[in-house]
Parts: C-alpha cells; structure tokens; sequence
C-alpha cells in the first residue's frame, strides 16, 4: 500500500494578506488556500480540499485558528476528516489526530484552543463595531467614498428630472450602474 499525499491547508481572512509563512519548509503535495474568515466552514477551498483527501492522506494546518474559528465547526472538521481515515496535523501546536485512540489530552488541547480562537474572533468583531460606532458618532463616513462628489450628483439629478431622459444612458455616462443612479435620486 502506497503513502497517501501530504495535503497543506492555509487560510488567510482577506485577500490583501500574505500566506507566505504558513506551512513555508513542508514539503505538500497538493494545497488549498482560502482567503476569507474562517467563522464558518462555507469556504471554496476547504470544501474542495475535503472533497480530495482521501484514507492515508495527511492534512497540515499551520494552527488551529486557520482551520476554523468556531469550536464545534472545527471539532467537526477534525472529524469528518479522521472518520476518513485521514490525520490532521495543526503545525505551531504539534497536535495531530488520526480518529484511532487519539490522546485524551491532544482532544482537550484542541477543544480548549479552539474555544480560545473563537473567543479571540468575537473579540476582534467587538473592537471592530465599537470603532465603526465612535467613528459614525464623530461624524466619519463609513464604508466606500461616494463614486461622485455632490457637486455632479446634483448635476445628475437635474439631467435626470429631464422628460424623457435616459437613465442607463446617463449612468453609463458617469460611470455608475443604475443601481447607483437610482439611490443618487432616492437620496435627493
């Protein structure tokens, strides 16, 4: 029987960070790479990597929090992945289960650090909406700058109220959707 492949999974939140130190130095066979958060399991490429491994494969995580960020999603991972007759190795906590009489402490471990990671995300949402509610309360615009300043929305809004004017043509005129242009004219 031959050895099963040596399958890396990385995770990153957002598109703009670097996955570079995650698993640098092991050699994989095959990788898998998310950008997006990891409060859910609804991720393209845990998906497909769950979809390759198969019995005698080994998955290798760089840490807990990179598989999942909610305790029972990522006991549950850890699952659906031994119950194959995969192992799953997290890197920087030099845990790894194989489903066969796992080390009671290795699953308390896991329960204990997952439930730290989870914990770690609801703190970081937190600060978040806490920093976006003083930013509203001092005034600041939230979320993206408007595609047009005032001066061409009004500007819009008097070519629009024209009879007869067409609005997908004036949209793609500004170089907005209608969708835009319909709430530029809502907002008036």
């Amino acid at each position: 029987m031959s050895k099963g492949q040596t399958v890396g999974y990385v995770r990153v939140s957002s598109v703009g960070q670097n996955t570079v130190r995650q698993l640098d130095g092991i050699e994989l066979d095959e990788t898998f790479t998310d950008k997006c958060s990891g409060s859910d399991t609804n991720r393209p490429e845990l998906k497909r990597m769950l979809t390759h491994v198969r019995k005698g494969d080994t998955v290798v995580v760089h840490e807990i929090s990179r598989l999942a960020r909610n305790t029972a999603d990522l006991l549950s991972l850890v699952q659906q992945l031994t119950e194959k007759g995969v192992t799953i190795t997290f890197h920087k906590e030099q845990l790894t289960f194989t489903g066969d009489k796992d080390n009671p402490v290795n699953k308390m471990m896991l329960t204990m650090l997952g439930a730290v990671s989870a914990f770690e995300l609801a703190m970081i949402n937190d600060r978040r909406a806490e920093g976006q509610a003083k930013a509203r309360a001092a005034g600041k615009h939230m979320g993206r700058s408007a595609k047009l300043n005032k001066e061409t929305q009004d500007k819009l809004r008097k070519e629009a109220a024209v009879p007869g004017a067409n609005k997908a043509k004036l949209a793609e005129d500004y170089g907005i959707s209608r969708a835009t242009l319909y709430a530029i004219l809502k907002a008036a």
